[in-house]
């Protein structure tokens, strides 16, 4: 007769930890979503990636802004999370143009410990840019900020979007020292970080991003430019980060194989409703062909950056094996399907 008891504590515990994170971990993603558009290869690998994880994925052409796919609109539609820690690479991005930091700079991280830029990235190390974040002060953080896309609407005319929230005084947790390592007092959408992240990918073009969701959109789309940032000479150090990360940092369950392989950042943290894991990555370094951004939600403890790293990799791995990447000609496959829409 004493059986149930473990069984009933075990219930209390999983309920009193909904109670305190109102977000379920487990859900099926892809409820009310209006896909008739969506790439099906990139949808369907997103999808099976998910499982049954409360989660979103958006996908897109950092070539030219299109959105290939949105799994869980509801998730990427609203109104934005704190980012967590993928916001150091726009922490990196404004350090090296400011000159706060190169790729050699050593920063003190710890008693006898101190890292370099690439090391701090792969590791998500949150000393190193808090203290980017103090030498460079809100006002510089904030201009970067702003300049990659934040705080404003990243798509042009995808009439569900929200522009997220940018602070305008340091937040009163942390100031500036915890707003360069997790975001602290911004709200960033799925939409602005792969947008920003297809930025880095590209060169430095930020572009609208774009939805076509009819086969007029589909067949006259265009590429938007919302505006040209002087990155490109600053790329290479935060591309190395970003890269070491999935050899041998925070997003290794991100890894495709020795042939092929993504860039990314994760980020892990709590906001009060969920504990949240994002992974943005872009796959190809020297030929960019697709933006990942997933966004993990849940109240358990294995809602990760990690774990959204290793839904990444899924996709990845998936779209390899049925080879989407895949040239015609030399052309990347986004514009071969652009060309095929024509037809």
């Amino acid at each position: 007769m004493a059986a149930p008891a473990p069984r009933a504590a075990h219930a209390s515990i999983k309920r009193s930890s909904s109670a305190r994170y109102g977000v379920p971990t487990f859900t099926d993603s892809e409820k009310g979503d209006v896909a008739t558009y969506d790439d099906p290869v990139v949808r369907k690998a997103a999808i099976d990636a998910l499982g049954r994880y409360n989660g979103s994925v958006v996908a897109i052409d950092p070539a030219s802004g299109r959105i290939l796919t949105v799994v869980n609109q509801n998730l990427a539609f609203s109104a934005g999370f704190i980012p967590c820690s993928t916001i150091k690479p726009v922490i990196a991005v404004a350090a090296l143009q400011e000159g706060v930091v190169t790729r050699d700079t050593m920063i003190r991280v710890a008693p006898r410990k101190y890292l370099n830029l690439t090391e701090a990235l792969a590791h998500s190390n949150n000393a190193f840019f808090e203290e980017l974040g103090r030498r460079m002060g809100f006002d510089t953080v904030s201009h970067y900020g702003h300049l990659l896309g934040l705080g404003e609407l990243a798509g042009y005319q995808i009439p569900e979007e929200h522009p997220g929230g940018f602070p305008s005084e340091p937040p009163s947790f942390g100031g500036v020292a915890r707003m360069s390592s997790f975001g602290q007092g911004i709200q960033m959408t799925p939409l602005q970080l792969g947008a920003l992240v297809s930025s880095i990918a590209n060169g430095g073009t930020l572009y609208y991003l774009q939805y076509p969701r009819t086969p007029e959109e589909q067949t006259n789309f265009t590429p938007r430019i919302k505006r040209q940032l002087n990155i490109e000479a600053l790329l290479p150090e935060v591309r190395d980060g970003m890269l070491a990360a999935v050899l041998y940092g925070t997003a290794r369950l991100s890894y495709i194989s020795d042939d092929a392989q993504a860039l990314g950042k994760t980020g892990t943290c709590s906001d009060g409703s969920s504990r949240l894991g994002w992974f943005v990555s872009y796959a190809d370094q020297a030929h960019p062909k697709i933006v990942l951004v997933v966004l993990m939600r849940g109240h358990t403890k294995a809602i990760r950056g990690p774990m959204a790293a290793g839904v990444a990799g899924r996709i990845y791995r998936r779209l390899n094996d049925v080879n989407y990447f895949a040239t015609r000609n030399n052309e990347p496959r986004s514009s071969v399907l652009a060309a095929g829409t024509r037809q």
